[in-house]
């Protein structure tokens, strides 16, 4: 991976100490004046400011731009409190991912909103130098400064903390009457019911890879090292047939048709009401219309479980898991909490998805305290035997105000606050095993699993598995082209790995030629995980 800090646009003009020389104190009383004047009109201008990620696994960087798209997924978090605004008040969204922060951007607006995860801090913090510079009121919000909001309260002059249907509207409130807080926390997870429809029309459609959707939060685990509990709760809040048909139709109606993230932080937590009301409300909605969507979600193993579910799961359209596996060793699984996974043969389990029509996608960490050097071996022949494809594995990191961070901190271990992100070679805290064996033996992992035989052997093991269900095949356009060019030029003549690629593609054309679609997509990602872990980036 490229270094943490992040390429932004920074113009020249907008150096603080040269351009706008102004004292903390002046800053302040222009942004008081501010808000009891200008914010209390009508016509406010508000920019929401989505901050850069840096080159991750799910960045996709290396790849999206080949098949015409700029970012994955777009903010999420920011289109909806975007919706929560007054309808007055005119908005703009720039998400730094998908085009350049211009100087007039900032000031155009009365107020910036910024909302960011932990690995996009780096960015974050060269946005508010900006912003600052421009004397504009900043507030935020979102994972980054929930979990973290103590190293930005000198910068930042509003923080709305948490889940935004708790405390936005008070914050809206107490800002037009000039009475406006620092700090705004959440007392309680709110009511789901309260959530509205993202403000889709702030973005550029043709930018991203896949749209967003959220049914539930909250997961009923309680993971050592998983903020979500911190975030979200552990009782499962899911949304009511019709907030989620809406959802559903307004991304139909923005003309959106193609691949959907439902988000949720587990989306089986309710099973109960996910088979009796929600999945069928969306098998008819998809039937309805034809079906525009496929979804892809996160879920724990213990899907593989409920047969009824899956099935009907899979007429829904879900079509990808992803799955925290985490830890082919009991004692490591057993050491986080992560007891779901224990007491069942976890290979199995994977492949009874994906013979039900699933491709699952799996998260490993190694770095546990009972973890032993013969652990990196261990995650090598689990992942290249389940044919999990798309394995994200990361060295343990203890984040924010989660039960692992406060268990290293009170032991004296913590040595400096996570990135955010668990697939470089970075440690925040003194592991058990020796640092540079776990470091090294991390980097094997990925090297070894990532090389293109490795690679392509575990796509050939996971499509003998795979049984999708008949779909109707998607319309065939330009991105379709462009991905069919890129997987023939880039993995078939360019990159190293060629014969392993010819190999697989002709295995699938005489053996399995409905699977071709996934070896040409799963080639593409390839060359993303290729350039990450074996080209230097690291």
């Amino acid at each position: 991976m490229n270094n943490s800090k992040t390429n932004i646009d920074i113009d020249k003009t907008l150096d603080c100490e040269t351009a706008h020389p102004i004292t903390h104190e002046v800053r302040l009383k222009t942004k008081d004046i501010l808000d009891t004047d200008t914010l209390n009109e009508t016509g406010k201008k508000i920019l929401l400011v989505y901050p850069q990620y840096p080159n991750s696994f799910w960045s996709f960087k290396n790849i999206l731009r080949l098949i015409g798209k700029r970012a994955a997924y777009p903010p999420f978090g920011l289109l909806t409190v975007a919706a929560m605004l007054p309808a007055r008040w005119e908005k703009k969204l720039v998400d730094m991912n998908v085009e350049k922060l211009k100087a007039e951007d900032i000031n155009w607006a009365d107020m910036v909103l910024i909302s960011a995860m932990i690995i996009q801090k780096e960015s974050v913090k060269e946005v508010i130098k900006r912003i600052k510079c421009l004397n504009k009121p900043i507030v935020a919000g979102g994972p980054l400064f929930t979990t973290g909001w103590e190293e930005f309260t000198d910068d930042v002059d509003h923080l709305v903390l948490g889940e935004a249907e708790e405390n936005f509207n008070e914050f809206l409130n107490d800002l037009n009457s000039g009475k406006a807080r620092r700090i705004y926390e959440v007392k309680n997870f709110p009511d789901i019911h309260k959530a509205v429809v993202p403000k889709w029309d702030l973005i550029d459609k043709k930018y991203y890879n896949s749209m967003c959707l959220q049914i539930s939060r909250g997961c009923p685990f309680n993971c050592e090292f998983c903020d979500i509990v911190r975030l979200n709760g552990r009782i499962p809040r899911i949304k009511t047939r019709k907030q989620i048909i809406d959802e559903l139709e307004a991304l139909y109606q923005w003309g959106w048709r193609g691949g959907v993230f439902f988000v949720d932080d587990n989306f089986i937590g309710n099973k109960v009401k996910l088979e009796k009301e929600i999945l069928p409300a969306i098998i008819e909605w998809q039937k309805k219309r034809h079906q525009p969507f496929l979804f892809n979600t996160q879920v724990s193993i213990d899907l593989a479980d409920k047969p009824e579910l899956i099935s009907m799961m899979v007429k829904a359209g879900v079509t990808t898991l992803f799955i925290g596996i985490e830890s082919p060793d009991k004692n490591s699984l057993e050491e986080c909490n992560k007891l779901q996974n224990k007491n069942r043969d976890l290979v199995s389990s994977v492949k009874k998805l994906q013979n039900a029509g699933f491709e699952v996608q799996g998260g490993f960490i190694v770095g546990f305290d009972n973890d032993k050097p013969s652990i990196f071996q261990s995650q090598i022949d689990f992942i290249q035997k389940s044919g999990i494809v798309t394995a994200m594995v990361g060295l343990l990191n203890a984040l924010p105000k989660t039960r692992l961070y406060q268990r290293l901190k009170d032991a004296g271990r913590l040595v400096e606050e996570s990135s955010g992100s668990n697939t470089v070679s970075e440690l925040n805290f003194k592991p058990k095993m020796d640092r540079h064996t776990l470091v090294e033996g991390y980097k094997n992992i990925m090297r070894t699993i990532y090389s293109p035989k490795e690679y392509y052997q575990r796509v050939k093991t996971f499509l003998r598995e795979f049984k999708p269900p008949f779909r109707k095949a998607p319309k065939f356009g330009l991105y379709h082209m462009k991905a069919l060019f890129y997987s023939l030029w880039l993995s078939g003549v360019r990159y190293e790995g060629q014969r392993y690629y010819w190999a697989l593609l002709l295995w699938s054309l005489f053996r399995r030629p409905t699977t071709i679609p996934y070896v040409i997509g799963s080639s593409i990602t390839g060359i993303h995980f290729n350039k990450l872990y074996l080209q230097g980036n690291k």
